[in-house]
């Protein structure tokens, strides 16, 4: 598959401290590829020059075989999509103004952009006419960052950076994004680079993973093959560090902590799981389901809400 990002012999300094050494990697078109590291890793440091906002202390790095310095480096951001943990809409505009900003930038006619604005608010499951005119600060969260996602998508850049993007939100969310980035990705083909410092979600949404520790990539493969064979202990330990075992927990968990409420009478429209079912089942059902009741021997026992599972999880992690 064909290369759109390489890093060739790259290394960055900060007032005399090497955070990246001698980086050699690349990208392939339209995949998922995730950076993963502890903090101070170089994983963000990395992402950064992909559209300049940092430069190379020596070695170069090539987008679509051609040098990032030869650019137009607005041109440049123009044709790079950009999602930060810190959402960044601009609160003074409508939804519909975030997401057109850029390409009214690049000359986009106000029916073509009304139409991409429509077209990408219906692919992340919000109504154009219920969304379009609302303000940032009338949407949760994870509307926000729906929107910091359709919003680096809307000029069909060539690439799409993510810093971080879910690690502000709660698990819930953050679940449900990554889905939702999975998703589109199918749909677009689309290359994402994807920074995240939790392994767990390096493997849920990575094509390919490139594990990086103090400046240096230590393994970069499948998500299947660092499971299997991780490259030294460090890659082990941080993948066996971050699957936390929470969510190989059940729901008897959550009720022996209290965390039900006695269904009387109980809610047949709801789903049910059974008592036995492990949070990492609920955690998915939750990401599209309010809420369930729990069953024990084929009997209803209780209902559980997402704001239960939510409360537990925050305690847990």
């Amino acid at each position: 598959m064909e290369s759109i990002i390489e890093f060739k012999n790259v290394s960055k300094e900060f007032e005399g401290n090497v955070v990246l050494k001698d980086l050699n990697l690349s990208v392939k078109k339209g995949e998922i590829f995730v950076l993963v590291g502890p903090s101070g890793s170089g994983k963000t440091t990395s992402l950064k020059m992909i559209n300049g906002l940092i430069e190379p202390t020596d070695g170069d790095i090539y987008f679509n075989e051609k040098r990032i310095k030869d650019y137009d480096i607005q041109k440049l951001r123009w044709q790079t999509g950009y999602v930060l943990q810190q959402i960044a809409l601009f609160p003074t505009m409508t939804v519909k103004e975030n997401i057109d900003v850029i390409p009214d930038m690049l000359g986009w006619d106000k029916q073509r952009r009304s139409q991409r604005v429509d077209e990408l608010l219906n692919e992340v499951d919000l109504d154009p006419e219920q969304y379009r005119d609302r303000m940032p600060s009338e949407l949760s969260g994870g509307q926000q960052q729906r929107i910091g996602i359709i919003r680096a998508l809307a000029a069909e850049p060539d690439i799409m950076l993510m810093d971080e993007p879910f690690s502000a939100l709660d698990p819930i969310s953050r679940a449900s994004l990554q889905d939702l980035v999975i998703q589109l990705h199918q749909k677009l083909g689309n290359t994402v680079v994807f920074v995240t410092h939790n392994m767990k979600e390096a493997l849920k949404v990575g094509n390919r993973i490139a594990v990086m520790h103090e400046g240096k990539l230590i393994q970069c493969d499948t998500p299947e093959e660092i499971q299997k064979h991780p490259k030294n202990q460090f890659v082990k330990d941080f993948f066996d560090e971050t699957n936390d075992e929470v969510y190989t927990q059940t729901l008897e968990t959550l009720i022996d902590g209290g965390y039900y409420l006695e269904a009387q009478p109980a809610d047949e429209m709801l789903p049910s799981l059974d008592i036995a079912t492990s949070l990492s089942e609920v955690f998915d059902l939750l990401a599209e389901q309010e809420a369930f009741t729990i069953k024990r021997e084929q009997k209803i026992i209780g209902t559980i809400k997402r704001s239960d599972v939510f409360r537990f999880l925050s305690q847990e992690e």
